[in-house]
């Protein structure tokens, strides 16, 4: 039996506004990088809403395929991504991003965030501006009647697939219950979550090879 638990609730971000405006000066061979599909998704609306298009003449860039894949369907042009490591990391690895000097790039992303991407791509010399597409906003719950309802159907395997999640999670579970958390098996899709998760107690976790549901589906089998 799977229970669906979502710890984070999607709401419009405060800066989308201000998104054509902030594409209208980008210069041409400039940058745009989408951290996820909600990202997309809110820009897409925003621009469709005031009959403004994506521009044919910048790059487009995510984190992740899936993501890459739906915003190549709004926008109708190339989008490059990270194929063996989809992650910040990954991205820096890319050939597009070794030399950014003189270059603006454009992040769109939600409220807070890692800030890896943005700190190395300005050491190579890039200007970065980033662009609120998105809220996270946590979900308040009955602590104790949903973890009670957790072991009463007998989960014994967690996906977190952030580390906002995962840390969601934690403060979720009370005090005397984190015994049960940390004996379930953690399956989610980035060393870096693995290694908050082992910080925290977890030793049973598993990282999928990609964050896609097909990844996360091998892991589970595991």
């Amino acid at each position: 039996m799977a229970l669906h638990l979502p710890l984070i609730s999607i709401i419009a971000g405060q800066e989308l506004n201000r998104l054509p405006n902030k594409l209208q000066q980008l210069n041409c061979g400039d940058y745009v990088v989408a951290v996820s599909k909600n990202a997309v998704e809110y820009a897409q609306k925003t621009l469709s809403a005031v009959g403004f298009c994506w521009r044919s003449d910048l790059y487009y860039f995510t984190v992740g395929q899936r993501t890459a894949e739906y915003f190549a369907s709004q926008i109708e042009n190339s989008v490059y991504y990270p194929v063996e490591q989809e992650s910040s990391e990954g991205l820096l690895n890319l050939p597009q991003m070794q030399d950014l000097q003189a270059r603006n790039i454009l992040i769109l992303r939600a409220n807070g965030g890692r800030e890896f991407f943005t700190e190395q791509a300005i050491l190579r010399g890039a200007k970065v501006e980033t662009l609120e597409c998105y809220q996270r906003m946590p979900i308040e719950y009955n602590k104790l009647e949903k973890i009670s309802l957790c072991q009463r159907i007998g989960v014994d395997t967690i996906v977190v697939t952030s580390q906002e999640m995962l840390n969601y999670l934690v403060k979720l579970v009370p005090t005397n219950e984190t015994g049960w958390l940390f004996s379930c098996r953690l399956v989610t899709v980035s060393q870096r979550i693995a290694a908050l998760a082992k910080s925290v107690g977890w030793t049973n976790i598993v990282v999928a090879d990609k964050a896609d549901n097909l990844s996360l589906f091998l892991a589970l089998q595991q």
